[in-house]
């Protein structure tokens, strides 16, 4: 049996978004920018999807930039704002410690020029406080980046709260919401968000694009230099395939949102329960605060390596956390950042599901687990002083 429960990391592109993508391809391979009429077809296709995608965010279609990507949306987004904080006098960046390293690397750069960087607690429930952030901003202060929905353990964060304590002080607030549009109604104004951060392969759309918001009168960081292209603050030829195949799978996410939360999050729960049943094992995270798909466990006693390379072989795609970190042995800086120590965090488990997984997935993954847990901790010396006494449970 095949289960794919790694869809934090990427989503199967949908049909839908699939023959969008091979149309476009089709009929309108000319370059967006020439001014033949083949050119002038394919700008128009930019155009209507570029409105679409920000209608479907509540913002207006001059306020999205195309990118690669989520990590490239969110270094544009800190370096606009770090670009204003240079002119104005103020080098004060505010995010939080559970942030996607394309946030934490970027504000690690800003650093050595000069940023202060506050990164705010998370809690042991992996949510941000507004009063604490409240608290952390001053008057040098440039932005606030914060996370809609965190990519590992699935919390979602009090987003139109944090932007209305940024409102308030006069700070700009950028979220990362790669994990959060398709999955999470969105909207921009609403929500209180100057700039946001996106990417298509998280919501059944192809990888490699993306797209960062940002609110009108807001001087946007030129990332890229070269053309004209995205008003001149990102040059590269528009990736139009790609673009009409996110449009195309936003707005499916969209339409279908409440229907397919209220089926994956039964299915999640039903996850939840059945490998909380396994002995001493945690739920990383707030239970009700988090994405509709996501299941961040700890196991004590295992090794989270071994645990996924076990489950691979009985046909489950699974993971212990961010895929762009999958090649490090350190744990989960996440897992850390809520108080989980690093014995417990190497023994962690993210299961992550779409509107494509069955009961019959949960099930089977639920048996699955619970037998590579128990193989694990009998060849575990670990496990072995922790039966015996020599050392005591963490999960209780």
């Amino acid at each position: 049996m095949q289960v794919y429960l790694d869809n934090a990391a990427t989503t199967r592109m949908s049909r839908a978004a699939i023959d969008a993508m091979v149309a476009c391809m089709d009929a309108n391979y000319a370059n967006p920018s020439s001014l033949h009429e083949a050119g002038q077809s394919a700008a128009e296709k930019l155009l209507a999807a570029r409105q679409s995608i920000a209608q479907l965010l509540g913002a207006d279609s001059d306020e999205i930039y195309f990118t690669s990507g989520g990590s490239e949306a969110d270094n544009q987004a800190l370096e606009t704002a770090a670009a204003i904080g240079e002119r104005i006098g103020k080098k004060h960046i505010i995010s939080s410690a559970f942030e996607h390293h394309a946030i934490l690397h970027t504000l690690d750069r800003l650093k050595k020029r000069g940023f202060r960087i506050t990164l705010l607690d998370v809690h042991e429930d992996g949510i941000v406080r507004a009063d604490e952030l409240d608290k952390a901003i001053t008057q040098d202060t440039v932005c606030v980046s914060i996370m809609y929905a965190n990519n590992e353990i699935g919390t979602v964060q009090p987003i139109k709260e944090l932007g209305a304590v940024c409102h308030k002080r006069g700070v700009l607030f950028h979220t990362d919401a790669v994990q959060a549009v398709g999955q999470l109604p969105v909207n921009v104004v609403s929500d209180n968000i100057d700039m946001l951060s996106f990417s298509a392969h998280k919501f059944h759309g192809p990888k490699g694009i993306g797209a960062l918001y940002v609110k009108k009168g807001i001087p946007v960081y030129t990332l890229i230099s070269g053309g004209a292209q995205e008003r001149g603050k990102r040059a590269g030829t528009e990736n139009l395939p790609a673009i009409i195949g996110m449009e195309r799978a936003l707005k499916a996410a969209c339409l279908s949102m409440s229907e397919n939360a209220a089926k994956i999050a039964k299915l999640r729960d039903r996850l939840i329960d059945g490998l909380l049943s396994i002995p001493h094992t945690v739920l990383n995270g707030d239970r009700t605060r988090r994405l509709h798909g996501n299941v961040n466990v700890c196991f004590e006693g295992i090794e989270g390596e071994a645990l996924l390379l076990m489950l691979s072989d009985m046909g489950i795609a699974a993971s212990s956390g961010s895929a762009c970190t999958s090649g490090s042995l350190d744990p989960s800086h996440v897992l850390l950042a809520i108080g989980r120590p690093h014995e417990i965090a190497h023994g962690s488990l993210r299961l992550t599901l779409s509107h494509e997984n069955t009961q019959e997935d949960i099930d089977y993954t639920v048996s699955a687990v619970r037998q590579v847990v128990e193989q694990l901790r009998e060849i575990s010396p670990v496990w072995r002083d922790l039966q015996e006494g020599k050392k005591d449970y963490v999960i209780q």
